[in-house]
């Protein structure tokens, strides 16, 4: 919201009731965010207070949340700081990936927000302020945080895996070619933890709990394959990670 001329915008805001943003993720102006006569209203892709901030549903993934939800938000002149009017909750599944799920909340997000903003600009429903002390930061992701670390557990990696997809992407360095990791499961079988294993066919790292299978990777400026499609083309049947990367 940086116009060339920022006074025409104040002046048109000043002819609406609200203004709507999704996701936006930035401050607001103080000057634009009082002329709506009812302000600014955004959808947040969280439960607030939990998670403010650029990268909610990411977030929420990566740090294994059982829940996560949508919420109908006043902006005020902090980030995700506002009194919220609405909200609506739902289980991740273990399937869902920041793109799969973002797109859900979207959608219902968009419903809610169709059923109780004439309450808002009416005046007619309840605005709670949020409670600071529970609140938690979303931050932008970035690309060096995206590494799946071989020392954690199961649940953990994969996680991640579906935290960066679709961007910017889990990724290993495998003998110095950077690997992109988009998708993964458990797997039924044990592998060293710290290694990378395709003797079998399929490619596994064994992790500090157990072994999961890489079932869509990317390799460094090459386009998206199954994982045993891969392993099939490498010369070597098992390395430590340590040492690989």
């Amino acid at each position: 919201m940086q116009p060339e001329r920022p006074g025409e915008l104040i002046d048109a805001m000043l002819q609406v009731d609200v203004a709507v943003v999704v996701a936006y993720g930035q401050i607001i102006p103080d000057a634009l965010l009082i002329a709506p006569r009812r302000g600014f209203v955004n959808l947040h892709f969280s439960l607030l207070p939990r998670w403010r901030g650029a990268a909610p549903v990411a977030r929420a993934i990566l740090a294994g949340d059982e829940h996560t939800g949508v919420s109908l938000m006043q902006l005020d002149s902090g980030l995700d700081t506002g009194p919220v009017f609405a909200t609506w909750r739902t289980e991740i599944a273990r399937s869902e990936t920041t793109g799969t799920l973002t797109a859900r909340l979207a959608g219902v997000g968009a419903a809610l927000l169709a059923s109780q903003l004439q309450d808002y600009v009416d005046g007619s429903i309840q605005l709670m302020d949020q409670v600071d002390e529970y609140a938690t930061i979303a931050g932008k992701l970035e690309t060096p945080e995206a590494r799946l670390d071989h020392r954690v557990d199961r649940d953990t990696a994969l996680s991640h895996v579906r935290a960066f997809n679709p961007s910017p992407g889990a990724w290993m360095d495998v003998e110095g070619e950077r690997i992109k990791v988009w998708k993964a499961t458990r797997a039924p079988v044990q592998v060293p933890a710290g290694s990378l294993d395709v003797s079998s066919g399929a490619a596994l790292l064994g992790l500090s709990d157990g072994t999961i299978e890489l079932l869509e990777v990317q390799p460094g400026g090459k386009r998206r394959m199954r994982g045993a499609e891969w392993a099939r083309g490498v010369t070597w049947e098992s390395i430590p990670l340590d040492k690989a990367d």
